[in-house]
């Protein structure tokens, strides 16, 4: 049997302590697909820190591996070319060297691409915390290019066939790297017959790549040579229009905005300035703005008029928009837990971002003092009609991401002249379903919602007040059955565990809900347990120790005991003796971090207790030990007295953190 598929690698010099790349390697040779089935070509790009040693090494016990030993270039598209023309696969599949597979990626593509008798198959990205493409909302035998947004997905990580792109002629053109794979898709895109997408099956996770150093007349023949792609292969004057819309957000205005051009250096700030405003006047007409979001249509006129100082103060004032979620209830409905929320765009201030009403339409006023758009410009009564809430899970440790079913509106109300939008709505997480159809990894996962207002986009963790509790209890959920606890994190911020691995791990999830009681000379902490075992759980005990003095530890049993109705089935308590002074068998004034100790093994609980001098116990749900803001002494809280004396402490604290190093860990 031929090779099926061919995964072209180039590597540069990742160097011997790079843990991407080895998990990169890892991945192409740990694929459930027959060896003998597929091959791995990687490209070097003449490395002198060992790589090629490294690689040669591989090669000689794995007949599928090959290494293609290159001149230097310091770009990885000679590398992927010389590996597409020695590839013997019928698919070739294009690797980064930081990305990795899922074990079952290639014969999971493979079998798709030739049941769709694919040209392109684009299996499930994962790329960092962003919420995945749109184009991954299912699985598409038949994708359209403009319909499913298959332009969002412009990098290279995709199965090709290599008779088509052999056919074609598609190779990557020596240009700026991550230009010359959009001109590379683009052209398979444009020309391809068959593009299936594969959304139900994570295939690559993409690693991150270091900055490069800005080029800007590099950059801008990139975008000329993706132009050329789009002049040469569109089918029709609308697609093309489209495709120039696209590329001047994505390639042309984006670089010249947002969090990129203030953080640019100054004296770079001009030659990219000057070489993209020369590409817009030559090659996006004015007639263009009017597609683009409103945020973007200020910067094409500030780029076309050539104020690059404007432009610099617009980036700046539009810094610090964020979103603001409150979450409102979390409760179950048989297996289904259902998320009330309620979000709004704020400014840098946390005051709401509102719109001028003028007559029946909404205007956008950029956050730049004299700078205003004619009306036609600033109009965003249509896209406000698009406004939405958005809500999906990301897990932690794998990094899969899932958007979840949300049933809400857009709400208004009216001060003026002023128009102030947010969104009420409730997602559905459905344990068994959640993950495309299928049933959710174990682990724990975040909860994340995004707001698209009209005018701005923003998203955040759905996060909870000091003090919040979630009314909500651990459920069977999904067969077979599986424990799914919602939970705080360390930060404070909403998650949902599926399947804990221990009954420790249970309440260690719940612990930033713990409590203290008083009495008769001692304090009984009480933590929830969001499932109570048949056997009624292992024995435990709650061990506390000191946080300045970590030789003073304190254990004494913990008993699972009915809990809150409603809230959770049951709750430990631990009854721990409590003197002013030092001595064993009891906790003093201080700090100390508590831990769980069950069958011999102990988990950090995600609290830490506070004892007064007086004897008061407290509980800081969320903190880490050592980290909480110490008491005042005498001398300090004498000096808050004085005139000046506030002042004068917070200027010696801020000289003290600013300029003496900090106190190391114990």
């Amino acid at each position: 049997m031929g090779v099926k598929v061919s995964v072209v690698v180039p590597v540069s010099e990742p160097g011997p302590d790079d843990d991407a790349f080895d998990a990169c390697v890892r991945s192409l040779l740990e694929q459930t697909m027959p060896s003998d089935e597929y091959e791995v070509i990687f490209a070097d790009d003449r490395s002198d820190d060992g790589t090629r040693e490294r690689l040669d090494a591989v090669a000689a016990v794995r007949p599928n591996v090959r290494v293609l030993h290159l001149e230097h270039t310091g770009s990885p598209v000679r590398g992927r070319n010389v590996g597409l023309a020695v590839a013997r696969g019928e698919y070739v599949y294009l690797l980064g060297r930081r990305d990795r597979l899922e074990r079952v990626a290639l014969e999971a593509m493979y079998r798709a691409a030739v049941e769709a008798d694919a040209d392109v198959l684009i299996g499930r990205l994962v790329q960092g915390d962003s919420p995945p493409p749109r184009a991954f909302s299912r699985n598409r035998e038949r994708a359209d290019v403009m319909r499913d947004r298959l332009l969002t997905l412009p990098t290279a990580h995709k199965l090709f066939r290599r008779a088509f792109l052999d056919s074609r002629e598609i190779r990557f053109a020596e240009v700026e790297p991550e230009l010359s794979e959009q001109a590379f898709v683009l052209k398979a895109y444009l020309t391809a017959k068959v593009i299936t997408v594969l959304a139900d099956q994570v295939c690559c996770h993409i690693g991150a790549e270091p900055e490069r150093p800005a080029d800007p007349a590099g950059h801008a023949a990139g975008i000329r040579a993706v132009l050329d792609v789009v002049d040469a292969h569109s089918d029709s004057q609308e697609q093309r229009e489209r495709l120039y819309v696209h590329l001047f957000r994505t390639a042309v205005l984006r670089p010249l905005g947002g969090r990129q051009l203030p953080a640019a250096r100054a004296d770079q700030r001009p030659a990219l300035f000057a070489a993209l405003r020369d590409l817009t006047r030559e090659r996006f007409p004015e007639a263009l703005d009017a597609f683009l979001p409103v945020h973007l249509r200020a910067r094409a006129v500030l780029v076309r008029s050539g104020d690059l100082g404007r432009l610099v103060a617009l980036s700046e004032a539009s810094r610090g928009i964020s979103l603001r979620a409150e979450l409102r209830d979390v409760r179950w409905e048989e297996d289904v837990l259902l998320l009330d929320l309620a979000v709004e765009i704020v400014d840098a201030q946390g005051a709401p971002v509102t719109l001028t009403a003028a007559g029946d339409r909404l205007l956008w006023t950029p956050p730049l003092g004299g700078f205003t758009l004619p009306p036609r410009l600033a109009d965003v009564t249509e896209s406000v009609e698009r406004a939405r809430m958005e809500v999906y899970i990301r897990h932690v440790d794998y990094g899969l991401i899932f958007f979840l079913p949300v049933s809400g509106e857009m709400c208004r109300s009216r001060e003026g002249d002023r128009v102030r939008l947010w969104a009420v709505g409730r997602a559905r997480l459905d344990v068994g379903t959640a993950g495309l159809g299928r049933p959710l990894r174990s682990g724990e996962w975040e909860v994340h919602v995004r707001m698209h207002s009209g005018a701005h986009q923003a998203r955040t963790r759905v996060a909870g007040h000091r003090g919040a509790q979630l009314s909500c209890v651990g459920v069977l959920a999904e067969r077979p059955r599986k424990l799914v606890i919602p939970c705080w994190s360390e930060q404070r911020e909403l998650s949902v565990c599926v399947e804990p691995k221990s009954f420790a791990e249970s309440i260690t999830l719940v612990s930033p809900g713990a409590a203290v009681t008083h009495r008769d000379g001692s304090v009984f902490v009480v933590l929830p347990v969001p499932y109570v075992p048949p056997s009624g759980g292992p024995p435990a005990e709650l061990v506390l120790r000191h946080v300045a003095n970590r030789s003073r530890v304190v254990s004494v049993p913990a008993l699972v005991e009915p809990g809150v109705p409603g809230r959770y089935p049951g709750q430990l308590v631990a009854k721990v003796a409590v003197r002013r002074f030092a001595g064993e068998g009891h906790i003093g004034p201080g700090v100390w971090a508590p831990r769980l100790r069950v069958d011999g093994k102990e988990s950090d609980l995600r609290f830490v207790l506070e004892m007064a001098r007086g004897g008061r116990v407290r509980v800081e749900a969320g903190a880490e030990p050592g980290k909480l803001v110490p008491k005042r002494s005498a001398p300090a809280r004498l000096a808050t007295r004085l005139p000046g004396g506030g002042y004068l402490l917070r200027l010696a604290r801020a000289i003290q953190q600013r300029y003496l190093p900090a106190t190391p860990e114990e």
